[in-house]
């Protein structure tokens, strides 16, 4: 995940917060009849980056009590500020936090690269049950090409640049090494990574960011060392130049793949989070770097073909900047989806705590609702930045997060709305427990309960293992009047986020 800086901002937001009231209820006036209106969707998440320790772990080495209990703190936060998605980082270069017989055990884990946790445990195993029982979808983050990083230890005989030295290029800053992405066994080793992981892990989502050939820094300024099988390939007959070459290598991998991870579960979805500026120029007032040229990520392509799911361009800018203005560039993608896939920015402001900046973020996540209503959503880089700073945990949860949100459907992967609960009512004193149950419970991500109190619908959304929610008899409306509780309404939620027809009973009548 790169954090970029072009140029230096130079004028102050213009924007002023848009702020919810403090209550945690969601609200909405009801409409004719006893149908409830629909809870609010949006894609709410934040990257979990576990390359040089970033998120998590905090250090390599911990014991496994204690990175659980960091898992969980992390995990708690996002539910506790309604996120509903986790990107967590599970091969940061070649190697794995899981158990994998493809690759090692992570440096980042363990502090030595190969070695499995003690006591042991399966890390991703974890993080996939502690996400979905806090209701929150796993989304699991790979990088397809780097082999070792500068932060990741010493390289060992587990590590790929020792076991598989025919694919990997040494690249002149010290500590990086390289797949080939040219070579037909880097396709079909990191293809083979992602299906592994997509067969044996519940996991919603398989998600790149922008790293496909390395940025040019990461080897000195120089061009990537690949002559050698650019020349094998002209000797084979090929006939592209070499950037087209190279660019048809990530297409051909990126179109593959979404294929692939299909035919192994439909459901699960596959997004990309490329750099934010696709070419100078488009927009027109787009700069100053080139993923098409330097990259050889032609991102527009993959949106344009429908090679994935979600899109996540990584909008690290704020919106009064010129050439790299945050809705400019949002708006610019958002016309190239010509398959109305999600499209869901990342966004980053750095970790600075002040009003401006907390305002800023603030600013963005409204824009994006406003300029993509269809289906809502950020991703939040990185979590540290909203965990490690109240200010901004805080304006999210009493203004654009205030209310519970559902993860947008995603009617090309799957148009099928669950079965509904079957629904019950047990009053008792001042509240009324409403309890369900359902034909094909393990089918069913999470629960929505809408409970009507006088004209006004609120709602609840609950986990999967939840069967009961009390609910009060009365509630205090504007004004401090009384709303009397009347009706209630309970809906079943599949994995792709269809829901079920509503259940209702009417109370009091």
């Amino acid at each position: 995940m790169r954090i970029t800086t072009l140029l230096p901002a130079f004028a102050l937001l213009l924007l002023a917060a848009c702020r919810a009231p403090k209550s945690v209820a969601t609200t909405a006036a009801a409409p004719a009849g006893d149908v409830p209106p629909p809870a609010e969707r949006e894609f709410r998440a934040a990257w979990v980056a576990t390359v040089a320790n970033i998120n998590w772990p905090s250090k390599p080495g911990l014991p496994t009590d204690s990175q659980q209990h960091e898992a969980i703190a992390l995990l708690d936060f996002l539910k506790a500020h309604h996120f509903n998605a986790v990107i967590f980082q599970v091969r940061p270069q070649a190697d794995a936090l899981y158990q994998s017989a493809l690759e090692p055990w992570s440096y980042y884990l363990t502090g030595m690269q190969g070695k499995a946790p003690a006591p042991y445990y399966d890390p991703l195993r974890f993080w996939v049950d502690e996400a979905h029982k806090r209701g929150l979808e796993l989304h699991v983050w790979l990088n397809p090409y780097r082999v070792h990083h500068p932060s990741g230890g010493p390289v060992t005989d587990s590590s790929l640049v020792r076991r598989k030295p025919e694919l990997v290029l040494p690249l002149k800053s010290p500590g990086y090494y390289w797949f080939d992405p040219a070579l037909p066994e880097t396709k079909k080793h990191s293809t083979a990574v992602v299906l592994d992981i997509v067969r044996r892990y519940d996991i919603d989502g398989v998600h790149f960011d922008d790293y496909f050939y390395p940025y040019r820094e990461y080897n000195k300024g120089e061009d990537f060392p690949d002559s050698a099988s650019f020349a094998a390939y002209v000797a084979g007959g090929g006939k592209l130049a070499r950037g087209d070459w190279r660019r048809e290598a990530v297409n051909s991998f990126i179109a593959n793949l979404y294929h692939e991870i299909k035919k192994e579960k439909k459901s699960v979805k596959f997004g990309l989070s490329p750099f934010g500026i696709y070419r100078p120029g488009q927009p027109e007032t787009a700069c100053c770097f080139d993923q098409y040229d330097i990259l050889y990520a032609d991102a527009k392509l993959w949106l344009n073909k429908g090679w994935i799911d979600y899109f996540c361009p990584q909008l690290y800018w704020p919106i009064t900047r010129p050439q790299q203005s945050f809705p400019v560039l949002l708006g610019w993608w958002k016309g190239e989806n010509t398959k109305s896939r999600h499209l869901w920015p990342g966004i980053n402001v750095g970790t600075d705590t002040s009003a401006k900046n907390v305002t800023e973020v603030m600013n963005q996540v409204m824009i994006s609702r406003g300029m993509l209503p269809e289906s809502k959503g950020v991703i939040h880089w990185s979590i540290g930045q909203v965990f490690n700073n109240p200010n901004m945990a805080n304006a999210l949860l009493s203004g654009p997060y205030k209310r519970e949100a559902l993860v947008p459907a995603s009617p090309w992967l799957d148009s099928h709305n669950p079965a509904p609960p079957e629904v019950t009512t047990v009053a008792k004193g001042e509240t009324v427990t409403v309890g369900w149950t359902h034909p094909e419970a393990g089918d069913v991500f999470r629960w929505i309960v809408y409970m009507k109190h006088g004209n006004t619908w609120s709602y609840r959304i609950l986990d999967a293992q939840e069967r009961a929610l009390p609910v009060a008899v009365t509630t205090k409306g504007a004004n401090n009047q009384e709303l009397k509780l009347s009706a209630v309404s309970v809906s079943a939620v599949g994995r792709t986020g269809n829901e079920s027809a509503r259940k209702t009973i009417l109370l009091n009548r």
